[in-house]
This record gives structure tokens, C-alpha cells and sequence, in this order.
């Protein structure tokens, strides 16, 4: 059987390795976003410019995402206390 002492460091130092990696990739694509190398899609029709402030969302535009009937009419907080 496995001791537990010897996969405890291994599982901890491949945490700490994948943790790092994804850290680097999160710099990496952020640099990307600032210089406006990468473009953010919404998900529908055209890709859409990433915003870094409100500005966008108050642009007077007045327009609003359209939401399923079945979620309209849900309470602004769920659950809690």
C-alpha cells in the first residue's frame, strides 16, 4: 500500500506547478486583452470589444439582454438568511 507521507508532497508540488502555469497563462491573456490583440465574443452574432469600466454598459444605448420568461420574475436574493 501507498504511505500516505510520500503522495501528499507529490499531489501539493503538482498543485503548486498547475497553479503557476495557469497563473502565467491568466498574465499572459490579460497583457493580450490590454494591447487588443484579443477580441472577447458575447457568445452571439460578432465578436464584441472587451470593456474594462462601465462605460460601455452606460452608454445610452438603452438596450437590454433579453431574459427567458422563465427566470423574469426571480427575487434579487436567493437563500441566505
Amino acid at each position: 500500500m501507498v504511505d500516505a507521507s510520500k503522495v501528499l508532497p507529490i499531489v501539493l508540488i503538482a498543485l503548486v506547478v498547475i497553479s503557476a502555469f495557469q497563473a502565467f497563462q491568466l498574465n499572459s491573456l490579460k497583457e493580450k486583452l490590454s494591447d487588443g490583440k484579443v477580441s472577447v465574443s458575447s457568445g452571439s452574432k460578432g465578436p464584441v470589444a472587451a470593456s474594462t469600466g462601465s462605460a460601455a454598459a452606460s452608454s445610452g444605448s438603452g438596450a437590454q439582454a433579453a431574459v427567458p420568461a422563465s427566470i423574469a420574475n426571480l427575487p434579487s436574493m436567493v437563500g441566505g438568511c
